[in-house]
């Protein structure tokens, strides 16, 4: 029986890296995985990075390396540009020198395991069309049905969305281990799956562990991303305090306030007035009080 760790969404957070591989001494696991998104959002950007490389863990890219990788290249989008709205893009890239960026530029973009005793999985971050594009729990058979076609095996894993999720939509299984290092579902603990493959398939087992939060919020004053990262990195600050997805600041903007500067009394505004359910995707609206 092959027994492997899947990791995904590690966002640069080492106390929660820390406690999840504490964790996983009391399982005699073959591989690690880490399904994409190893930094950004976290302050420990680099350090969670360099763990990953040292280990040498099998890993592919999500959608936020490539605020590292191509971030200020002609592959860039242009509101890449604006210095306050991508701020915390131009932090997260003073803190990797040019050797751990051509790394990071190396991995692939999907992985496909195949084991002599369990059957073929394969893991892409979000969608095998992109790692920007999500696959919630919430979709419908037939939209998940469209966005696997084409995909041989039968079991697949991917991360993006940070909420853990097990379905079977036809021939796939589906598997998201939930995010280890910026928790979404409200419940503020880092989530890892492992998995156990045989002849008859894959079988996870979820888990959730407590981390240090405050050494988080420590490392992100002491690192100068509080100061330096703007309103958005204040956003990004509050989704650790509240582990729900509050980047639907941007549409509220768009609806509310349009025109009007990106500030931080206009973040403080956003936080004291919007209910975050509201810009969110209904994935989200779990474990409410």
């Amino acid at each position: 029986m092959t027994k492997l760790a899947i990791l995904s969404d590690l966002h640069g957070n080492l106390p929660a890296l820390e406690a999840v591989t504490t964790d996983l001494k009391s399982f005699d696991v073959d591989h690690i995985i880490v399904p994409g998104d190893v930094i950004s959002f976290g302050p420990f950007s680099r350090q969670v990075a360099e763990i990953v490389i040292e280990n040498r863990w099998p890993v592919i890219r999500g959608n936020n390396e490539f605020f590292l990788i191509d971030y200020k290249t002609p592959r860039a989008p242009e509101e890449w540009n604006d210095p306050i709205q991508f701020a915390p893009t131009v932090w997260l890239n003073r803190q990797f020198d040019h050797k751990l960026k051509t790394i990071i530029g190396s991995w692939p973009d999907t992985l496909n395991l195949r084991f002599r005793d369990a059957p073929p999985i394969q893991i892409f971050h979000g969608t095998p069309q992109s790692p920007w594009d999500p696959i919630y729990w919430t979709f419908s058979d037939e939209e998940i049905q469209k966005i696997l076609a084409g995909i041989e095996a039968n079991f697949v894993i991917c991360g993006h969305t940070h909420l853990p999720m097990d379905r079977q939509v036809g021939k796939w299984r589906i598997f998201n281990p939930g995010s280890v290092g910026v928790p979404l579902d409200g419940i503020f603990t880092a989530s890892y799956m492992l998995l156990e493959g045989d002849e008859h398939g894959w079988s996870p087992t979820f888990r959730r562990v407590p981390f240090d939060y405050e050494a988080v919020f420590d490392e992100f004053e002491r690192s100068g991303y509080n100061d330096q990262s703007g309103p958005i990195g204040k956003l990004v600050v509050e989704i650790y305090k509240q582990a729900r997805p509050l980047m639907g600041f941007i549409r509220w903007q768009s609806k509310y306030k349009l025109g009007l500067p990106l500030t931080l009394e206009l973040v403080d505004e956003f936080l004291a007035t919007a209910n975050w359910w509201e810009y969110s995707h209904p994935a989200y609206h779990i474990n409410m009080k």
